[in-house]
């Protein structure tokens, strides 16, 4: 039997022609018809309209917020943070760091490890500089330093390296009371002694508080006092006072001194001579702050700046440029740990102070700090410079 097409393959039209103007070919011969304009099929009209877009950045929003998420939990899972001392072990600072250490990495996602390391020198400068510069700007490093370090660029004269303004601050433990005190063998017992006797205290390095405050109630209120510098840490000055080495310490925490010689406060072996703080201990009571003291307006100007940086007693900070969702998840496991009645009950039984200020307060009191009209500074950079009359 024979067959014939009905329709031969020239009958299909191979090129768009004006018979058929919205044609294309696919294939030789073969019979596909083809809009010319493909994107109507792709994409109807109505999605080409604004709530596309809007659709589209929310779900990138999410998408971004989720991977943010996960990434923090990801990236800190199985790994380990170090956690630099600007000290030696034994000290106020270095304990406070301990402690903080055996329970902070809970509250991080991915519960990493934490390891403290101990990096004395120059009253903590060394730590400050080598986080600020050297330390990995990923968040596997923090540190505790001197309250003071915060404050030393702008009014210290000591060798800074950093922008204290672009570290991330994490949070402090206290917002901290500090004491000048001497030895119960001090001729020196009170402030109208410290006025007119002769004595010695001990010191770390410039910018660290031991220095800095005794060298503004030198400069600024007449204090007869001579500032011996170079011990590496808390524990080697108390010792040093112990020995009859120095008389005492201008700078010198409340809780330290409760945490390493308790001894001392129950046997009435020290002579409390001020507090440096910026308000009264309750423990304290009977003793007069040092803005007590002022009977000028350039005393009470200058005090109020230098005292300033005992908001932030024990700092945690880490390096500039952390991402920003691990700023943020350290800066809430750290208030989380402030809270954590495991955490409180060791600091508790190890007499260390909890009194936390946020990561976001620092920043705050910090741009404040920094806002003092530049005479005011100048004037307190010549007072408490080493070596200034």
């Amino acid at each position: 039997m024979n067959f014939r097409p009905t329709r031969r393959p020239r009958d299909f039209p191979d090129r768009a022609s004006p018979a058929c103007p919205d044609v294309l070919p696919l294939h030789a011969g073969m019979p596909h018809r083809v809009p010319r304009d493909i994107n109507k099929l792709v994409t109807p009209e109505p999605w080409d309209s604004p709530m596309r877009s809007l659709v589209l950045v929310l779900l990138a929003l999410l998408g971004a917020a989720a991977a943010q998420a996960q990434s923090v939990e990801n990236f800190y899972r199985g790994r380990t943070i170090n956690l630099v001392v600007g000290y030696s072990v034994g000290g106020g600072y270095d304990i406070h760091g301990r402690v903080l250490a055996r329970h902070l990495g809970r509250h991080i996602p991915g519960h990493p490890a934490i390891v403290v390391q101990n990096m004395p020198g120059g009253g903590s400068l060394r730590s400050a500089n080598f986080l600020y510069n050297a330390a990995p700007k990923d968040g596997t490093t923090i540190g505790i330093f001197s309250r003071g370090m915060a404050m030393e660029p702008l009014i210290g004269s000591s060798n800074t390296q950093y922008d204290s303004r672009k570290f991330t601050w994490v949070g402090s433990v206290t917002n901290e009371v500090s004491v000048c005190a001497t030895s119960l063998m001090s001729k020196v017992k009170t402030w109208d002694d410290l006025l007119a006797i002769p004595f010695t205290v001990a010191g770390e390095g410039s910018g660290s508080d031991p220095d800095i405050f005794a060298t503004m109630i030198k400069n600024v209120f007449g204090a007869k006092l001579r500032l011996i510098p170079g011990y590496p840490g808390g524990a080697e000055m108390t010792l040093a006072i112990e020995r009859g080495e120095v008389d005492g310490r201008c700078g010198w925490s409340w809780s330290s001194i409760k945490l390493a010689r308790p001894d001392w406060i129950a046997d009435h072996r020290l002579n409390i001579l001020v507090q440096l703080a910026t308000k009264r201990s309750p423990e304290l009571v009977d003793v007069p702050l040092l803005i007590e003291h002022a009977t000028t307006e350039r005393q009470r100007r200058i005090v109020n700046v230098v005292l300033g940086r005992q908001a932030m007693g024990r700092p945690v900070v880490a390096p500039p440029g952390l991402p920003e969702e691990r700023k943020q998840a350290l800066r809430r496991a750290f208030d989380a740990t402030m809270t954590d009645p495991e955490y409180l009950a060791e600091a508790t039984a190890r007499s260390l102070e909890v009194n936390p200020v946020g990561g976001a307060d620092l920043d705050k009191l910090l741009d404040d700090l920094y806002a003092t009209p530049p005479e005011i500074i100048a004037e307190i950079r010549a007072i408490i410079a080493p070596g200034a009359k």
